[in-house]
């Protein structure tokens, strides 16, 4: 399977541990922002030192869909997000992906953030261009 990695691969070799946080008092259109500069599809809301919340593109289309990108972070993040640790396997956090239904997932490690993980991640494209690209 060419645009898959071995489901038993972990978590931890594929996430991002640079990540982007938001407070959840930070404006919401702040954080857009700093989604679209960085060119990614969520932000981790943390309160110090701890999880609270992710922001994703989906949420900003929400509020968009509303009428306005007024508001707060914690307006309109999903608290509590389900998260992975860095040791399961990219098999475990596509499903719970695909179950979720969403497409970026917080990796958490004995408490502590870590890393974030999204559906691009898991896949392995091939390093050749495709015919017809």
């Amino acid at each position: 399977m060419p645009y898959s990695r071995s489901e038993s691969e972990l978590v931890s070799a594929v996430m991002s541990g640079r990540l982007l946080v938001a407070a959840p008092g930070d404006t919401l259109a702040d954080a857009a922002h700093r989604m679209a500069d960085r060119r990614v599809g969520a932000i981790l809301v943390v309160d110090g030192d701890q999880l609270v919340g992710i922001l994703t593109e989906r949420d900003v289309l929400r509020a968009a869909g509303r009428g306005s990108v007024e508001g707060t972070v914690a307006q309109w993040m999903t608290a509590d997000p389900d998260t992975v640790a860095p040791d399961a396997t990219i098999g475990m956090a596509a499903a719970m992906m695909v179950h979720g239904g969403y497409r970026h997932v917080p990796v958490v490690d004995g408490g502590k953030l870590v890393g974030i993980v999204s559906i691009r991640d898991l896949l392995q494209l091939p390093s050749e261009t495709p015919a017809g690209a």
